[in-house]
């Protein structure tokens, strides 16, 4: 079975962190989602704890995925599934995305995608792929949807269990929200945690704790539990309130414009991806 990274043009960076048999599993599997669902896989990169820069020794790889069906099978009277999941075990959660699901949601605001293209693992890539996607992010992502997205997912998590891994899964996205206030002319937030801080003006003492709890967490079990320092809980707080604030007086947006850039993006894309070169046998 082919290796998913052996096309022309593609991308692969792997830290020797992980585990060799863990990525060849993934390897195989995401030919195996070429091969069974008639697809292509132009990018593939680990999300999660591992790629947000906060990884636990026993962490599990969360491999995501966007494919591309074939041209016909979009004008189909029976769409099949925009998303494809591969078994979920203690160890492996790999499932993708459709590129028009992946499109759609971009124009909505939701961050995941666009984090998805700026992760620093990458199983296989089709570099010119991440980079016209991550172009029409620039021009269609609305800042003020961004926010709401990472404003809702730190609220979702501060629901949860209080545990090590949930509050650092709070304070990325409350951290993101500082990014967005602190670099107005940018458009697209990093993924991972430490970049987020290095590039956002936090105070001195938050990226400090911020770093301790990085450490911390790096030799803790997955379900561990620690007490965050109250540095970071009242950041935290501080953020997603003024976050909240700044979402309401915004109001609702409602940009026409970006849907003829995202009818562009994705039908470019097909035609692209499908007009490669087949990967070697």
């Amino acid at each position: 079975m082919r290796h998913p990274g052996h096309y022309p043009g593609a991308v692969r960076a792997i830290p020797a962190t992980l585990d060799p048999g863990v990525v060849a599993e993934i390897d195989r599997r995401l030919a195996l989602v070429a091969v069974e669902h008639h697809v292509r896989v132009p990018w593939a990169v680990e999300s999660g704890s591992r790629a947000w820069g906060f990884p636990s020794p026993d962490s599990d790889y969360d491999c995501r995925f966007l494919f591309v069906r074939r041209p016909e099978r979009y004008l189909a009277l029976w769409p099949d599934r925009d998303v494809v999941e591969t078994p979920l075990d203690k160890v492996f959660d790999v499932n993708g995305w459709d590129l028009a699901k992946a499109v759609r949601l971009v124009v909505k605001g939701n961050a995941t995608v666009i984090e998805w293209l700026q992760s620093p693992i990458v199983y296989t890539g089709d570099e010119t792929f991440r980079y016209r996607l991550l172009a029409f992010a620039e021009q269609a992502a609305d800042r003020v949807l961004l926010a709401r997205h990472y404003l809702h997912v730190a609220r979702n998590q501060q629901r949860r269990a209080p545990t090590l891994k949930r509050f650092l899964y709070t304070l990325r996205p409350a951290v993101s929200l500082r990014w967005l206030a602190d670099n107005p002319g940018s458009g697209l937030p990093p993924m991972d945690l430490p970049t987020l801080l290095g590039e956002s003006a936090v105070p001195a003492p938050v990226r400090a704790a911020a770093g301790g709890l990085i450490e911390l967490k790096a030799v803790t079990r997955e379900t561990g539990t620690a007490t965050p320092p109250a540095v970071l809980t009242e950041f935290v707080a501080d953020e997603l309130g003024r976050a909240e604030v700044a979402v309401r007086a915004a109001g609702r947006t409602n940009r026409a414009d970006v849907r003829a850039l995202a009818e562009h993006c994705f039908r470019s894309e097909i035609e692209r991806v499908w007009s490669a070169p087949r990967p070697p046998g």
